[in-house]
């Protein structure tokens, strides 16, 4: 999800980015991000998935805050925005002072101040019902964001997903939603899968944690002053099971 919702994005692949995971965990979509090349800050309400994210030595930087409360950035600052799963929290009301509505249009309002003219925000969510997805929409809209839902996969229980794909400033069109045009949505996603992977193989891309992979992400860290263990000739060796 994290990997379709970057491509969402529709970033400019002659330059690295700076994006906003919102509702980061642990910090696995910024794993995706950091291997796409781009740089990131996440957000999360959870103490002990930043925690997590810590002790897995992500590359973005980390903000314990909740969104509900607003994005608390310079306006223009992020290229983009990326949230897996986050959104439709803020409609459930956790305490007596929490108003959905309010606490949506806080974090939408705040959001499209926080992303530079002609960017896009896709965030990923589970409605519970279609008037939760009509509240979501609306503060979006309300707070001056264009764009729309991407369903993916919509005839299939399993595979269905929710992208709210948000433009900033201009009116874009929506991208092409998957498993639209094939009956058979598992003959799709494969066919998709399929592509993308020689796609990356094309872009010369190291094999996630093989040895190259770990020694490309030291030497990202390095360049970003963060403290790395010296390379050694056990760098990426797989480690034999004990038992």
């Amino acid at each position: 999800m994290s990997e379709r919702a970057v491509e969402l994005l529709g970033l400019p692949e002659d330059r690295a980015c700076l994006l906003l995971d919102v509702g980061c965990g642990s910090g696995l979509s910024g794993d995706y991000i950091s291997e796409e090349g781009h740089y990131w800050i996440g957000m999360d309400i959870s103490p002990a998935m930043l925690d997590v994210a810590v002790e897995r030595e992500v590359e973005g930087d980390l903000l314990l805050a909740d969104v509900g409360h607003g994005i608390p950035f310079r306006p223009g600052m992020f290229d983009g925005c990326i949230s897996i799963s986050a959104v439709q929290w803020l409609c459930n009301a956790d305490k007596k002072s929490h108003s959905p509505p309010k606490r949506l249009y806080r974090f939408f309002s705040t959001l499209y101040t926080a992303l530079a003219r002609g960017s896009r925000a896709v965030l990923q969510l589970y409605p519970e019902n279609s008037e939760q997805l009509e509240l979501i929409t609306a503060q979006a809209m309300r707070a001056g964001f264009t764009g729309g839902m991407v369903v993916d996969y919509p005839n299939s229980a399993k595979a269905k997903k929710f992208f709210l794909c948000l433009f900033v400033g201009t009116s874009g069109t929506l991208p092409k939603a998957l498993g639209t045009e094939c009956a058979n949505e598992e003959l799709h996603q494969a066919k998709f899968t399929n592509e993308r992977t020689r796609f990356r193989n094309v872009k010369g891309k190291s094999v996630k944690k093989s040895r190259d992979w770990i020694l490309e992400k030291k030497e990202r860290r390095r360049r970003q002053g963060k403290e790395v263990r010296a390379d050694t000739k056990y760098t990426g060796r797989k480690r034999r099971p004990h038992f």
